[in-house]
């Protein structure tokens, strides 16, 4: 129980409400301040569309994250990052200390103002830390876009970076759309390269839990390798059958580190993070660049 939950009830019903407004300010206050010197690189929770909508949330999440690409990915500080999906930079910030001046980061995002945020905030600081707006179409975050996600090639040289990542991604793709963008990551990774990739990973765990109800996310619409949670907006979170994303990797020659750290999304009382963490290898060159 939250310490507003319990000082709510504890006071008169008709100063609840404005007092629960003044503690969530502070809390979020006292969120804002632990990120001291860097607190001008945070957005406001208005403009956080890449994830919740607050400081805490946006520090948290970050300070996970930089942990499983140390702890997991055996990230280094003179390595090149690609961020597939950069958002607002959410993942961005506990990295400005940790890259060294060896070091560099990209981040591709379809969301202009993230981009333009992180651009203005970032990269007149530090010029190792490039954004980039892709205009791919999305019908959920990009609707006008111009590319197919199908077809869309990264900007960058092939057997470009030490480490790609891609954070509720492919939880918003079709199946030919991740097929194409996996095979771009193969491309840009150098051989021993690494990349972690989040998914709703189906598997018999995973599709009993959701059969029982107790998934948060109910992937029951099928359609080949994948099952969405709505058809009319299949992009508001997609599924993979577990084989076919091991196939797919396989074939590109990434190799992936077992055992997957899988989530909590489908209601797993033992879990690692909340989407499925899929850490692979890049062990050859793949057929894009061979």
């Amino acid at each position: 129980m939250s310490m507003i939950t319990v000082i709510k009830r504890l006071v008169p019903a008709p100063i609840r409400a404005p007092l629960g407004r003044a503690l969530k300010k502070t809390q979020e206050e006292y969120w804002r301040a632990r990120f001291g010197n860097k607190s001008s690189l945070v957005p406001p929770p208005e403009l956080m569309h890449d994830g919740p909508q607050s400081y805490r949330d946006f520090k948290l999440n970050g300070d996970e994250f930089l942990s499983h690409y140390v702890n997991l990915c055996d990230l280094q500080p003179h390595e090149q990052i690609l961020d597939v999906g950069s958002g607002i930079g959410r993942k961005t910030l506990p990295l400005v200390d940790f890259l060294d001046h060896q070091g560099s980061y990209d981040g591709l995002e379809l969301v202009k103002a993230g981009v333009d945020w992180c651009t203005e905030k970032y990269s007149t600081r530090y010029p190792n830390f490039r954004f980039h707006l892709i205009d791919v179409y999305n019908d959920l975050y990009n609707p006008a876009g111009k590319f197919k996600a199908t077809e869309y090639r990264f900007p960058f040289t092939d057997d470009n970076f030490d480490f790609v990542v891609l954070n509720s991604v492919f939880t918003h793709m079709i199946s030919e759309e991740v097929e194409n963008y996996l095979g771009e990551i193969a491309r840009v990774l150098r051989v021993g390269g690494r990349c972690l990739i989040s998914f709703f990973l189906l598997n018999q765990e995973s599709l009993s839990l959701i059969e029982e109800g107790k998934s948060s996310i109910n992937l029951v619409h099928k359609l080949g390798p994948a099952r969405f949670m709505t058809e009319d907006k299949p992009e508001m979170a997609i599924g993979f059958d577990e084989p076919y994303i091991e196939r797919l990797y396989a074939d590109l020659g990434l190799e992936i580190k077992k055992p997957v750290f899988y989530g909590s999304w489908c209601g797993r009382d033992k879990y690692f993070s909340y989407q499925d963490q899929v850490v692979a290898f890049k062990t050859r060159s793949s057929p894009k660049n061979s």
